[in-house]
């Protein structure tokens, strides 16, 4: 009978010491995307027009949104690597696409400057436009058919991506 109690004390001890160690690995918190233009975005930064907002907490440094699918509409090369800061898709055309998907954030890259957002899973030496596509592969192919539908963005490929933050 004490072999076994002994044996129960062992074992609940491991358990809470595992169950300890796995709340301190916890994946860190994403900010959700906030995809519909017309709806107000709470977050603790001011975007630019061009950005793709998310929420970001008050005093965040470096934060990243959840993973998203977008779909890049037009791509620049910038053989800088985000060194020149005048190549980039025009903001008329960014604002031209916007009219196209009232419902849906139209975004572009711009080079990379402190307290500006970078984004995912794209080439490093070019610049793009793109529209939220949402948070599933679904959606994200339904907004691609949409995009096609246009005729306008022959090139136009469906991406999944992140945006972040760097406030440094």
């Amino acid at each position: 009978m004490s072999k076994t109690r002994l044996l129960c004390v062992i074992l609940l001890g491991l358990l809470a010491v595992g169950g300890a160690a796995a709340q301190r690995r916890k994946a860190p918190r994403l900010g959700a995307v906030c995809g519909d233009p017309t709806v107000r975005c709470p977050t603790s930064i001011e975007f630019q027009p061009y950005q793709l907002p998310f929420r970001i907490p008050r005093n965040a440094v470096i934060w990243e949104s959840e993973k998203f699918y977008a779909v890049i509409l037009k791509s620049v090369r910038d053989e800088s690597k985000g060194g020149n800061c005048d190549i980039f898709v025009p903001e008329a055309e960014r604002e031209a696409a916007q009219a196209l998907f009232p419902r849906s954030k139209v975004f572009a890259s711009r080079c990379m400057e402190p307290g500006d957002l970078f984004y995912t899973d794209v080439a490093e030496d070019s610049q793009f436009v793109a529209v939220y596509a949402g948070r599933t592969r679904a959606e994200g192919l339904a907004m691609l058919e949409k995009v096609k539908a246009t005729g306008k963005y022959p090139g136009a490929n469906l991406r999944r991506m992140s945006a972040g933050f760097n406030g440094t």
